[in-house]
This record gives C-alpha cells, sequence and structure tokens, in this order.
C-alpha cells in the first residue's frame, strides 16, 4: 500500500469520525411532515407495531441550533406536551422517538418546580449518576398495559441546549441537578433516544 493511499484513508476516516460526532441537524422534511401535520396530539407508537418498535429501537440524533430555535421545534414542544397530558395517555413525560422523532427531545412533568409544569427539552444528555439506585413502579405509553419495579437513580445531573417552558423556548447550554421522582421521569424518557425501554431493565 502505497503512502499515498494511507493519507488518503486516514483523511476519509477523519472526515467520517468529524460528520458523525458532528450529529446536529435540521428536521428533515419527513419529521416536518409529521409536526406540521398534526392538529391537536401526537400518534404515539407502541412494540405493539413493527414500524413502531423499528423507530422505538433507534438511537435519536440531536438537533442543531437553528432547528431548536425555529417554529418547528415549538410546535413540536406543544404537540408533545399535548399528547401526554391528553386523557387518552395522561403520563408524566414523553420522548421523541414516541411521536415518530429520533431526535433527543423530551417532554418530563416537573414535580420538583412549583406548579409541576411541563417543560420540553432539547438534546438531552444524563451526565451524572449519584448516590444508590432504588426501585421504583413504571409504566410507558409505548408499552401498553405493563407495568415493572426498575432500579433508577434518585439524583441525577443533566445537560441540555433549549427548554421549551410557558410556551416559550430559550436556547442556550445548561446544566442542572435534578433528584427525586423527575430524575427518575428524565432517566425513563432519555433511555428512549438510545433505543431503550423500561422492559429491558426489568
Amino acid at each position: 500500500m502505497s503512502r499515498f493511499s494511507v493519507l488518503c484513508g486516514f483523511m476519509m476516516a477523519l472526515f467520517t469520525l468529524t460528520s458523525c460526532n458532528s450529529g446536529k441537524g435540521n428536521f428533515t422534511e419527513d419529521e416536518l411532515s409529521i409536526i406540521n401535520g398534526t392538529d391537536s396530539i401526537m400518534r404515539v407508537l407502541t412494540i405493539d407495531r413493527p414500524d413502531d418498535l423499528a423507530v422505538l429501537r433507534a438511537q435519536s440524533a440531536d438537533l442543531s441550533t437553528e432547528a431548536l430555535s425555529s417554529e418547528a421545534y415549538s410546535t413540536l414542544s406543544s404537540l408533545m406536551i399535548a399528547t401526554v397530558t391528553h386523557p387518552s395517555q395522561d403520563g408524566v413525560g414523553i420522548a421523541g422517538p414516541q411521536v415518530g422523532l429520533n431526535r433527543r427531545v423530551v417532554a418530563v412533568q416537573r414535580f420538583d418546580k412549583e406548579g409541576e409544569p411541563f417543560e420540553v427539552y432539547g438534546n438531552i444528555r444524563i451526565v451524572e449518576r449519584h448516590g444508590e439506585k432504588e426501585p421504583g413502579a413504571e409504566g410507558c405509553l409505548s408499552v401498553p398495559d405493563r407495568r415493572g419495579d426498575v432500579e433508577r437513580w434518585q439524583d441525577i445531573e443533566i445537560e441540555y441546549d433549549a427548554v421549551f417552558s410557558a410556551g416559550k423556548v430559550t436556547v442556550q447550554p445548561v446544566r442542572e441537578r435534578i433528584q427525586g421522582f423527575t430524575a427518575v421521569i428524565f432517566q425513563h424518557e432519555t433511555d428512549h433516544l438510545d433505543g431503550v425501554l423500561y422492559i429491558d431493565r426489568l
């Protein structure tokens, strides 16, 4: 193999690694169709349908700053909250894959805040876990008619690039420490972003 071939191979590998790690993109046309094609609440994907399961098991990608600042993101955030709070669902959290978008977006009810509001977090990750795990009962909108005990940390730290709260999006990197039941919800929902369901942890 020539030195030129080795150099070309190295450059291609570097380009691929850089492309994979940059990972932040705008909404696709298919994603915009899902967002803009919904009037009130979104369809919640379930493990009972093979096509849904493929989405639920896929890895989710980050959104660009442009996408997080867009009207589409605000609309998606409102729709996710409307969906999870609808009487047909009545949940405490929902993730992007559950409404058909493999994006790192979750809606979580903040039981640790006054008024227990729902907020939506873009490009979210759990970055630290503290203390010991404790068991607790969980269910999932995407796994109908089942419940089980899952061990979760009660004290975590999260990072995110945007938050939708009280009808407004704020785009800026934030690191936050979360404790108690709200921390459990964040763990459940961010698992969805990595294709993990709570039943995998039983």
